[in-house]
């Protein structure tokens, strides 16, 4: 099986070599392709599930999808009017340090209004974080000890989205990279180091446009076709920014960042920030965009909810040296809300659905088609580990899964216990044996190591 991180089309990410291979030391995971590098894992579970290694709990509110490197388990979560980064021994879930990132932010709509949805991204001896309101920081791994901080509104004239903030940083050599997605800077890059800013990038041009209406709280399905921007906010400065995380590729010599904004897909050069191309059908016309890109077997491919759908994209390069993005398909059936997708042997994995629900998908990687799609399979989220892919439902099933492109085949499932009344909206993270599900206040660790 050939798995992602395998593929010679996506590039290695520029994290420190000293991570163990078997770490998810970022938003999901060592390649940020959602896949696991590990192997010797149950290959089907118990009814029930596998045994549960730990528990802990009062971590705080928030959908912040934990990252783990170097026996250390990192997350974010508001604590009464506190917004803090905490780090847990990843042995037994223990405390080890705690840091006020700010103020927790007041988030107007009430999805996810519990705190923080950023992964924090480690990088050898140093953390890198991203609050609520666009606070961004540095703290030291060892003791959470702030390094430096910069503000995305205040320094770049970011606007928060409606649901604030929920980039996951990237890590790129010596640059870090986030999306202000304001009327100075869509995209910018910092000095992993010192936080100083190397280059800042504008991908759209703002035309005067009407004031925004009052957005609904929860936008029925099929809403958002077309092209027109509504649901910004009410009124006011209407943000770039969405709430995808950025990946870094190659392509013919060239190294580029992809990101999903609230507008478009969009390219810039990890040199200067230069913009390189967009692609803007997969951004849905709410601005609601969640899912990280992907590139795999010479095609980019994002996708979002709201009555959208997934495209792909082939690039090709110029006689003048320019880089284009040639539409391969566009597919309404991968409407990815924000549970992310999985290119497994040449089929895209991933949950068709919004906000009315939906459940996996299978589909041909090259054409779009639909190979099957499985009702039992209740929209989530995934990750992927020795061959099989980890399925975390909205409502707390986790399940595993064989992929197979002829049909759905399950492996095993279980219910978390003491679920909160809130969607599970956290990832599942596979690491050094253990599966972890958060679910806000409460982190559960699972061995799943083969017997």
């Amino acid at each position: 099986m050939r798995h992602i991180f395998l593929a010679l089309s996506v590039a290695v990410l520029g994290l420190s070599t000293s991570l163990m291979a078997n770490d998810w030391p970022q938003w999901q995971g060592l390649n940020r392709d959602a896949v696991s590098q590990e192997s010797g894992l149950m290959k089907t579970w118990p009814s029930g599930g596998p045994e549960l290694a730990w528990r802990v709990t009062e971590l705080g509110g928030g959908d912040s999808t934990p990252s783990i490197a170097d026996g250390r388990i990192f997350g974010m979560s508001n604590r009464g009017e506190d917004e803090v980064v905490w780090a847990l021994s990843e042995k037994d879930g223990k405390e080890l340090w705690v840091t006020k990132l700010g103020a927790a932010y007041q988030q107007d709509m009430p999805q996810s209004k519990e705190g923080p949805g950023s992964t924090p991204t480690v990088d050898g001896k140093l953390l890198y974080v991203m609050g609520m309101a666009g606070n961004v920081a540095c703290l030291n791994v060892e003791d959470g000890e702030l390094v430096w901080q910069r503000d995305l509104k205040e320094d770049f004239g970011g606007t928060i989205p409606r649901w604030s903030y929920r980039e996951s940083p990237l890590i790129d050599g010596d640059k870090v990279i986030f999306t202000p997605g304001g009327n100075k800077a869509t995209i910018v890059a910092l000095d992993k180091q010192t936080g100083k800013t190397l280059w800042q990038t504008k991908t759209h041009e703002e035309a005067a446009q009407p004031e925004a209406a009052p957005m609904r709280e929860e936008p029925p399905r099929g809403e958002g076709r077309g092209r027109g921007r509504r649901g910004f906010g009410r009124g006011g400065p209407r943000p770039d920014a969405a709430y995808a995380s950025a990946i870094a590729i190659d392509f013919e010599g060239q190294r580029q960042y992809l990101q999903l904004t609230a507008k478009a897909l969009v390219s810039v050069s990890a040199e200067d920030g230069q913009l390189l191309w967009t692609y803007d059908r997969p951004a849905n016309g709410m601005g609601i965009n969640c899912s990280t890109p992907i590139y795999q077997d010479g095609l980019v491919f994002a996708a979002s909810a709201y009555g959208n759908g997934g495209g792909a994209v082939k690039l090709n390069k110029a006689d003048d040296g320019s880089i284009e993005a040639e539409e391969v398909y566009f597919t309404s059936n991968m409407q990815n809300h924000h549970g992310g997708m999985i290119v497994v042997d040449g089929c895209l994995y991933g949950a068709n659905g919004g906000n009315g629900g939906g459940f996996l998908a299978c589909l041909d990687y090259q054409t779009g088609d639909v190979l099957w799609r499985e009702r039992s399979a209740q929209k989530g989220a995934l990750a992927m580990a020795d061959g099989l892919l980890y399925l975390r439902t909205e409502d707390g099933t986790v399940l595993l899964i064989e992929p197979n492109k002829e049909e759905y085949v399950e492996k095993g499932r279980f219910e978390q216990p003491d679920r909160t009344d809130s969607p599970a909206w956290a990832h599942p993270v596979i690491a050094n044996g253990k599966l972890y599900i958060r679910d806000h206040d409460l982190l559960l660790c699972y061995d799943i190591a083969a017997k």
